[in-house]
């Protein structure tokens, strides 16, 4: 099952998101960091489209990890990314650049992503953007 959540990485960071989708059951559910859960296919397109227009972002310093069943997995990485527009509620945008390592976990079945559940420190993304 590591194929998969390297496929959906390789994906976010070609900027593909219908490769992303590509590794996604229709009934994902997305655990946004600080935000609310977000199901199926629909709702994850939205979640791309806005951080597309206010981020640009590529993960590196990768590293997956998989359970001996293959029904988990877990990836740790670096986010280097440019903040492009603002997002409301948070600081201005003005092209700012941040560095942060982040985490994201996985449920799968069948060869696909069902729960994707992403975690970083908000308050060290403010401080850098600040």
């Amino acid at each position: 099952m590591t194929e998969t959540i390297k496929r959906y990485f390789d994906a976010f960071n070609a900027g593909d998101v219908d490769g992303m989708l590509a590794c996604l059951s229709d009934d994902v559910a997305h655990h946004v960091n600080e935000g609310q859960i977000r199901t199926g296919k629909d709702k994850f397109t939205a979640f791309c489209v806005h951080m597309n227009r206010c981020y640009r972002e590529e993960l590196t310093d990768m590293v997956i990890f998989a359970s001996e069943n293959g029904s988990r997995g877990a990836a740790e990485y670096i986010v280097n990314g440019t903040y492009l527009a603002t997002d409301a509620g948070l600081p201005k945008a003005n092209g700012q650049t941040y560095r942060l390592p982040a985490g994201s976990f996985f449920d799968l079945r069948d060869g696909l992503i069902t729960r994707v559940t992403t975690y970083y420190n908000l308050a060290d993304w403010v401080k850098q953007v600040s």
